[in-house]
């Protein structure tokens, strides 16, 4: 699929572009829906994401972060639950050495699940380091490729070095997602070429979502209902483009929409982050402001999730989910 058009999709309705992304998803990942626990454990972070409420000058966020033994044992319950995936996520806090992460790796990869990291920007041989650990998986968004807006938004970032770490990770044999934060200020056609940027660094996952503004962020203000729109289509167009990746549902767009995680298994996703973090800690990884299930249960929010995915005729993946399995 050529640029030109990628933008009239994207300028497009959406009717005939979400039934013909369903149908590509439908033929080459069936009907499983791969469920992913998420351990948010630790909200510390060091940059200053101009979009991001976890950054390091919103002195409003009450900050925390979990003991490597937590870590672990929440990863035990997700075990037991049944989970085949365990997403590590956290802020880029320089607390967790190399040693510490890859300890923490190495104790959960004994429970016998796939495991992702999702802990930003690191050097080479951290990457090497975690893989050699057993990490499977690395997620690391780009948000944008618009070199003007990347560098705008991402105080003393480059999108340069976000790149290079994306292609370390490849070459470093993790399977390896990104994603765009739609809404931040991008044109159409930037939303383009993220999708393109996407296929040619042959990502395994592509997280796609809606820009959900934080109070106590520059980028504070209203909520657009277009944002969920055009991350529904740039998601579909994403499954068309690429279709044997891995897709998720993201919470962001059932934090806009009461169904968003359904009508996005519906236009080409197949995979669901449930949060298995302590609930004590959910509200305050406050990326954005109002995110659902903050006070349910683990065993709450997979048994809810297992019975929508059920009531569209899908089923709950026994496998690990790997983009070849």
């Amino acid at each position: 699929m050529q640029k030109k058009e990628i933008i009239e999709l994207l300028n497009s309705d959406g009717t005939e572009l979400f039934a013909a992304a369903d149908e590509v998803r439908k033929k080459y990942k069936k009907d499983e829906v791969h469920l992913r626990g998420l351990i948010e454990f630790s909200n510390i972070c060091k940059r200053n994401c101009a979009y991001c409420g976890l950054q390091a000058r919103n002195k409003k966020l009450e900050r925390y972060r979990l003991l490597p033994d937590e870590i672990i044992e929440i990863a035990k319950k997700a075990a037991n639950l049944g989970y085949k995936t365990v997403v590590l996520q956290s802020g880029e806090d320089d607390f967790y050495t190399t040693e510490i992460i890859c300890n923490i790796v190495s104790e959960i990869k004994k429970l016998d699940m796939a495991l992702t990291l999702s802990i930003g920007e690191k050097s080479y041989d951290e990457y090497k380091a975690y893989r050699e650990a057993g990490a499977d998986r690395y997620l690391l968004r780009i948000e944008t490729t618009d070199e003007n807006l990347y560098k705008k938004l991402h105080p003393n970032m480059s999108l340069e070095n976000r790149k290079k770490c994306l292609y370390n990770l490849k070459k470093l044999g993790y399977e390896t997602g990104s994603g765009t934060l739609v809404g931040i200020g991008q044109e159409v056609s930037s939303l383009a070429d993220d999708i393109l940027f996407f296929k040619s660094l042959d990502m395994d996952m592509v997280g796609i979502g809606p820009f959900i503004p934080h109070p106590n962020t520059p980028l504070k203000g209203e909520i657009n209902p277009k944002n969920f729109d055009m991350a529904l289509k740039m998601m579909a167009i994403t499954r068309l483009v690429m279709p044997d990746i891995n897709i998720p549902a993201t919470t962001a767009m059932e934090t806009i929409n009461p169904n968003g995680r359904i009508i996005a298994l519906q236009s080409g996703a197949n995979v669901v982050m449930p949060n298995i973090t302590t609930t004590k800690y959910r509200s305050k990884y406050e990326i954005y402001p109002n995110k659902i299930c903050l006070n349910d249960a683990p065993e709450t929010c997979r048994s809810c999730i297992e019975a929508k995915i059920r009531s569209i005729g899908r089923y709950v993946s026994d496998t690990k989910g790997y983009r070849k399995q």
